[in-house]
């Protein structure tokens, strides 16, 4: 089984952007929140304008706990969903409301 067979990786992909730069707004970076990633790096990929859908592997708050402060203090949202941190840059929200 994948870790990542939850997540509708094609519902993801409709929201990349065209871009051959692969930067800024509309793009979706996906990645492993694990520690061995620096918060930093976290940081700058949300001030860049992009969304990141990270697989969470072991405790979410002491995993987070680098950037998850700045980015809320920025204007951008986090949420759990489903073994996923999905984190949003100022501007860009989360809709849960299907999950109701």
């Amino acid at each position: 089984m994948s870790d990542f067979e939850g997540l509708d990786l094609q519902a993801v992909e409709d929201q990349m952007d065209e871009d051959s730069e692969g930067t800024g707004s509309n793009r979706v970076v996906l990645g492993v929140l694990d520690g061995s990633a620096p918060a930093d790096q976290w940081i700058e990929t949300i001030e860049n304008g992009s969304v990141l859908v990270l697989n969470v592997e072991g405790d979410l708050n002491e995993l987070a706990a680098g950037f998850a402060r700045p980015v809320r203090e920025a204007g951008g949202e986090l949420m759990h969903f489903r073994g996923f941190l999905v984190v949003t840059p100022p501007g860009v929200s989360i809709d849960a409301d299907l999950l109701e």
